[in-house]
């Protein structure tokens, strides 16, 4: 059934056939669950808005913008696989855009991009994996406090905070850690295959750099922003639709900006520390490349 021309008129552009479209995916934020209160970047969160993209009409890419400090490994390439799951489908292009920093766990779904672009200032790698805790044993006997902890299981209490350091947990931590990080290396030489320049040493070590050092040493392939590539590939006429969590009133209270006083509004008090805590974890993230 053909529309009229009146009615053609009232919808957007992209809708009246004919008009190229890049819609525009933002995924910005740490990655997996900061705090209940807090939530990351997570498939769960992200799944509709690429969905919504890739089955687009008329769209002949699809355009990541990515501003994320790193997080959750597991959410990071669950993402990175839907992203390229639904490349495949629709065999649609994906152009990736770093803005502040797409590193660590943010690199890694950066790495679903068929080319990636970044700023001079961008910061991106950082392709490692890090984990920390605290050692409260010795305030706890200056309080006066005597823990009490039963388990079945002989590493059922691994790393608890409030025991001493156990040698032993540490080094099985740590085979974690290299079995996680083997499956980085292997995600990002996959995807960026021969365009990697430098030794495995310097490219994995954990290290990030600025936008220039990172496009030389292959983890990037150019300087450009998102409007000037893609206009220069599609025309200036092409329309590049942003699609976003939504960030009503609500969410503005309860999101990200809220700290202390969204857990106040939706947990009451009890919540309030794990709050500040995650709160004090992920801007502890971010300012670690300067942010």
């Amino acid at each position: 059934m053909s529309l009229t021309g009146g009615v053609k008129r009232l919808l957007p552009r992209r809708w009246r056939g004919g008009a190229v479209v890049v819609p525009v995916v933002r995924l910005s934020g740490a990655i997996g669950a900061v705090t209940p209160m807090r939530p990351g970047l997570s498939l769960a969160g992200v799944a509709k808005l690429l969905e919504r993209a890739f089955a687009m009409p008329n769209a002949k890419a699809v355009a990541l913008a990515i501003n994320s400090p790193g997080g959750a490994p597991v959410q990071s390439r669950l993402i990175y696989l839907r992203i390229r799951q639904l490349a495949e489908e629709k065999k649609l292009p994906v152009l990736v855009f770093a803005e502040d920093v797409a590193a660590s766990g943010g690199y890694m779904i950066a790495c679903a991009g068929d080319e990636i672009f970044c700023d001079p200032s961008s910061i991106l790698g950082s392709i490692g994996v890090v984990g920390g805790s605290f050692g409260f044993q010795e305030a706890i006997k200056k309080i006066g406090v005597e823990r009490r902890l039963y388990t079945a299981g002989a590493h059922k209490a691994t790393l608890d905070p409030f025991l001493p350091e156990n040698p032993d947990d540490v080094a099985r931590l740590k085979a974690i850690q290299r079995d996680i990080h083997r499956t980085f290396i292997e995600l990002v030489k996959r995807s960026r295959g021969s365009r990697l320049r430098g030794s495995d040493e310097h490219l994995f070590s954990g290290e990030y750099w600025a936008g220039e050092t990172a496009v030389a040493l292959g983890l990037a392939d150019g300087i450009a922003d998102l409007r000037s590539v893609v206009r220069t590939r599609f025309g200036d006429k092409v329309e590049m639709p942003v699609i976003e969590q939504p960030r009503g009133l609500l969410s503005g209270l309860l999101g990200r900006k809220s700290g202390a006083g969204g857990a106040m509004l939706g947990e009451g008090i009890g919540a309030l520390p794990e709050s500040l805590i995650g709160a004090v974890e992920e801007r502890a993230m971010w300012a670690k490349f300067g942010l």
